[in-house]
């Protein structure tokens, strides 16, 4: 029922938000309703989903040629918008659920990690 709620939450204030959220190009196939920054697509198969007593968890990752920053200001701009409350730049909160941002960046691209749990 909470995945449903989800998902019909994020369906209605994406026909709200079309415009601010028009730069996502992809959704995270672990998390319907959390886009993914332009210019990162995600690692299909190298992350995991379940649902556990305490809530779902999630963990899913994306690679690319963005800069972190800009990762960072384009969950900023997202986030609020979907109901997530911002605690700091990689940390943000919506109901009973914490979402964290991790990117880390070499020679081949940025490598974004997000993980969500049960607060």
């Amino acid at each position: 029922m909470a995945r449903f709620r989800h998902l019909l939450t994020a369906f209605a204030l994406a026909l709200l938000l079309a415009p601010a959220l028009a730069r996502a190009e992809a959704f995270l196939s672990a998390y319907e309703d959390l886009p993914l920054p332009p210019g990162l697509t995600e690692a299909v198969g190298s992350g995991m989903s379940f649902d556990s007593p305490s809530g779902r968890i999630v963990e899913a990752y994306a690679h690319g040629a963005a800069k972190p920053a800009d990762i960072l200001k384009f969950y900023a701009a997202t986030l609020p918008q979907l109901g997530w409350a911002r605690a700091n730049d990689r940390l943000y909160r919506r109901e009973a659920e914490v979402l964290r941002l991790e990117t880390t960046q070499d020679r081949a691209g940025v490598t974004l990690r997000v993980t969500i749990s049960p607060e």
